[in-house]
């Protein structure tokens, strides 16, 4: 059974006037979006229901386009014989492109001039670092060798206080073994 022809007519009781409000609201709003994603549009939907409550769609926002839509200043007539040449804001783009262009312009020659500054320190630097790292592994040496001695020492001391006896006994014990 497929989808009947209905006449296009205000809807009389309220409770079925509510409901396809409702299923009519969330079509309209889905064919709103697959428009602005598959043609790039702008597109603003304000919808107030039966019980005068709002709802609205906007791609990429609805005060974005309402805004765009009020600030218009050519007529639509106008606007489709030139497309480009009665877009506004174009202009206000196009001088806010020079300015970062300016600026990027700017900052490479910054980073030039620090370039070549560090380029003439890093010969010196490196010489150094090479001359930190060897004698930070004279260092690292000459500690793992201090601290082997001083861990030799503290064991002669505890063996000087508290000799090993048990060798003795072991010894012994394994003779009264063998006889």
């Amino acid at each position: 059974m497929g989808r009947r022809k209905i006449e296009i007519e205000m809807v009389k009781e309220p409770n079925t006037r509510q409901v396809t409000f409702s299923k009519r609201r969330t079509g309209l709003f889905k064919k709103a979006n697959e428009l602005s994603i598959l043609c790039g549009a702008e597109v603003a939907i304000v919808v107030f229901s039966p019980g005068s409550r709002p709802y609205s769609f906007g791609h990429p926002g609805v005060d974005v386009v309402a805004a765009k839509y009020l600030q218009q200043e050519t007529e639509p007539s106008d606007f489709q014989e030139n497309p480009s040449s009665g877009a506004p804001g174009i202009e206000k783009l196009n001088i806010e492109l020079g300015e970062v262009l300016t600026q990027i312009r700017e900052g490479e020659k910054q980073a030039e001039t620090h370039d070549e500054i560090l380029n003439q320190n890093d010969v010196t630097k490196l010489s150094e670092l090479k001359e930190l790292r060897d004698s930070y592994k004279e260092l690292q040496d000459w500690i793992k060798l201090r601290l082997s001695d001083i861990e030799i020492s503290g064991y002669m001391m505890l063996l000087a206080q508290d000799p090993v006896v048990g060798i003795k006994a072991k010894s012994a014990k394994r003779r009264r073994r063998k006889n």
